[in-house]
């Protein structure tokens, strides 16, 4: 998958997650539980959603690397490549 194609496919995992947030205006930058109302129930089913759709497994001790949408690219990247 493509740079493009993973940040895609994390803002497709919230909208399915939290379907009532706006994730038009998602900053990569910024924390996503800064931006937008996700508690830490609706994060492991983020992790457990990257399992279920793409077969990436994110340890507990990596959970910080997803803490924004650039950083959990950034993270996800070498996990997905020929996916």
């Amino acid at each position: 998958m493509t740079h493009d194609q993973i940040r895609q496919a994390i803002l497709d995992i919230i909208a399915d997650i939290a379907p009532d947030e706006d994730i038009s205006n998602v900053k990569g930058d910024v924390r996503l539980r800064e931006q937008l109302d996700l508690d830490s129930m609706d994060f492991l089913d983020i992790v457990m959603e990257l399992r279920k759709r793409y077969n990436v497994e994110v340890p507990e001790a990596d959970y910080m690397q997803l803490a924004s949408l650039d950083s959990s690219v950034a993270y996800l990247e070498p996990k997905m490549k020929g996916k």
